[in-house]
């Protein structure tokens, strides 16, 4: 939302509306917040936290890996398609994280 706020309010500058950095971090986040979540969940499936956990770490790779690439500059258009799709990947993955333990914190 920022950057739409300052795309619209500086016309004159080549600013991005759209940047690969921000869906990096946005899964990061995602991710990150999906271990937390998962550490403090008293369920009794161990194997189903274990799995969650590895699914995390390895899209915490993944980012890590993306944001390097960007860093280095091979960042274009293909690694911002690349994010957003990982971006939306995570934030179902999340999604189901969370509806997950909702459901066992409401029973």
């Amino acid at each position: 939302m920022l950057r739409l706020m300052i795309w619209l309010s500086f016309p004159d500058r080549d600013i991005d509306i759209l940047n690969a950095v921000d869906f990096i971090l946005f899964g990061l986040v995602l991710h990150i917040s999906n271990i937390n979540e998962i550490e403090h969940f008293n369920d009794t499936e161990g194997a189903w936290k274990t799995f969650q956990n590895g699914i995390s770490l390895i899209f915490v790779a993944l980012y890590g890996g993306l944001y390097a690439s960007h860093l280095f500059g091979d960042a274009g258009f293909e690694l911002l398609i690349v994010s957003i799709t990982l971006g939306i990947v995570s934030f179902v993955i999340s999604f189901t994280v969370y509806n997950r333990t909702s459901e066992v914190d409401a029973r």
